[in-house]
This record gives structure tokens, sequence and C-alpha cells, in this order.
């Protein structure tokens, strides 16, 4: 197999080559078709987040096609066209697995971080993690569905836990938001999106996506929100988001990792707004997910790069170089 391994963090990937790896009890080994970038593989390169078993081969937004099972597994598996996502396996036994909150786990592991991912022509999975992909989507533009699709999604119910949301503002306009744009404005809601200043390529990409109004984030929208979710990973947005929403509205932070958030006046809280967070994904998110984004017509806009092109395209993605998402192709 050929991979891009990141050998510590703070450093570049390397290319290597080692013998196909074989699949153990409950898993599958897959033909890697493509694999999306995602900013949570920067954290993971970056050091910004617990530091996992190094070297790893980042790459949690994986599409391939299973070409070998291991005990347990149906050999008719072989030849089907799986999804791996950020999630790779719980323990089942803490009381979050046991309460249906298996995003929570104690002891989880995941694809890319403590478990090697997509960087790579091979790659193993435990099977009972992974999610058929719909016919309508080809490798390349199922691929950012896998994390920044699925993130987005539960980041979007969460906002709308405590009450209904029709207008909705997205801080950080990347892979995540122009997926969920998609599906909330088929969904009937109106879409701010809030980038960085002077983004003009990323604010027409919004609008062209049927986003209400595109701005920046220190910018008023025109009318107050009933939710926000931030993907961009900026402490200094959640006080913005907060002063955009109505009483009773909700602030949800998308990601792993965000820097500090800066001290604020506790009247853009009050009036029963809320500040929450979503960790990670559960199975049922991608299963609830991925038939709903095929229905609604999602499209990812992608931006392909081979596999050996894996440091540019990281460091595109850290400069903000395209809109949409960077999908590695072995």
């Amino acid at each position: 197999m050929f991979a891009m391994m990141l050998p510590a963090p703070h450093q570049a990937l390397e290319p290597v080559r080692r013998p196909d790896p074989s699949p153990g009890p409950g898993e599958v080994r897959l033909r890697v078709c493509a694999c999306g970038v995602c900013r949570t593989d920067l954290h993971v390169i970056d050091g910004e987040l617990p530091e996992g078993p190094m070297p790893i081969i980042p790459g949690h937004e994986v599409v391939g096609v299973v070409e070998a099972v291991g005990q347990g597994v149906a050999a008719s598996r072989i030849g089907e066209r799986l999804g791996v996502p950020w999630l790779g396996w719980t323990c089942g036994r803490c009381r979050y697995c046991l309460e249906g909150e298996e995003n929570l786990c104690d002891n989880p592991r995941f694809t890319g971080w403590t478990r090697d991912g997509g960087y790579a022509d091979r790659t193993i999975a435990d099977v009972r993690y992974c999610f058929p992909i719909p016919e309508v989507y080809g490798d390349a533009e199922a691929a950012p569905l896998l994390c920044a699709g699925l993130i987005g999604f539960r980041a979007w119910r969460k906002a709308a836990e405590a009450r209904p949301v029709k207008r909705l503002g997205l801080y950080g306009f990347g892979a995540a938001a122009h997926l969920l744009t998609q599906l909330a404005v088929a969904q009937g809601q109106s879409v701010y999106a809030f980038t960085r200043t002077g983004d003009e390529p990323a604010q027409r990409f919004a609008r062209d996506l049927g986003c209400a109004w595109a701005g920046a984030s220190e910018d008023t929208p025109p009318d107050a929100l009933d939710a926000a979710i931030i993907f961009a990973p900026a402490g200094e947005t959640v006080p913005m988001a907060l002063k955009a929403v109505r009483k009773g509205g909700t602030v949800v932070c998308g990601g792993i990792h965000m820097s500090d958030i800066p001290q604020f006046p506790y009247d853009i809280l009050w009036e029963e707004r809320r500040l929450v967070s979503v960790a990670n994904l559960t199975r049922q998110d991608g299963l609830d997910y991925l038939p709903m984004a095929a229905a609604a017509g999602v499209r990812a806009h992608v931006t392909p790069y081979p596999l050996s092109q894996a440091n540019q395209a990281l460091a595109d993605l850290r400069a903000g170089a395209f809109t949409g998402a960077a999908v590695l192709i072995p």
C-alpha cells in the first residue's frame, strides 16, 4: 500500500510504502477511492488535539470498496462501496454508549487520529462503523459528506432542539457550511453566511448556493437569527454569534477544536440564549443524514488532488485557497 503518513505533530506528511494490511475480526480492508481533506486533519497535524499514536495516517472522510474481510464479516460484502467516518470504534460498555450517546464514549477510537485513516490507497475499518453510500454520489463528492456533512447535520439538529429555526447563521463558510446550506435551504430555512473579512469569493459562493445574505463575521445581519452554528475554529466568533441571535436563540460550536473564547458581557447570553457544542457523531447520524442529503440534492463542491499532493491540499485548506472541499484521489 501507498500512504501519506504523519511522523509526528508539526511535521509534513511523508510518502510511505507498506505491505497491504490484513483485516482483523469484524474488519474490512478497503481499496480507497477518495478521501476528503478536513480541518480536523489540520488540528491533528498541528498538535491542537491530544497526541495519539504516532506515526499515523490521517484522513477520516473515506470512500472505498471492500476487497478483503476479516473473521465474522460475510464474504458477500466484498465489492461493496462503503464510507468510513471519524468515529471508528466505541467500547459499548461505558455509560454514554449504554445510554445511546456513543459520540461521547469514554474510550473511543477515531479514524485518522487514533487509528490509521484514508490518506492511503488501502485502509482497514471496523465494518460496524461504516456507512453505505447512496448511489447518486460519485466517490469524490461523497467523501466530504462523511465528516463535513455529518458534523454539520448534527450541529443543525442541535440548533433546533429548543425552538424551530427559520433564520440560520453559519460562521465559517467552508466544507461543512456549504453542504449544510444546501440541506437547510431545501428544508425552507433562510441561511446567513459569515466569512472572513474581505473573503468575497466565499461570500459569492454562499449566495450562489442560496444564502439569503453573506457578509463578514463581525457584521450585523439584516435580521435576528433563530440559531447560529460556528464552524470556524475561532473563539472570537462566539460573542459575535450570541449578539446575532434573537432572545431564546441557540449558538452551536461545531468544531473539535477552537481558540479560547474571549470574555463577553452577560447580557448577550441572557434572555435564554443557549451556547452548546457538538462532539463527534453517532452511527445513527450517518444513517439519517446520507439518505436525507441525497434526497435534498446536496452536492459537494470538490477540488481534487492526487494523494501524493496531500501536503499541498492541506496548505491550500489552511490558506482558504478553494471553496467547498478538497478531496484526495489515490
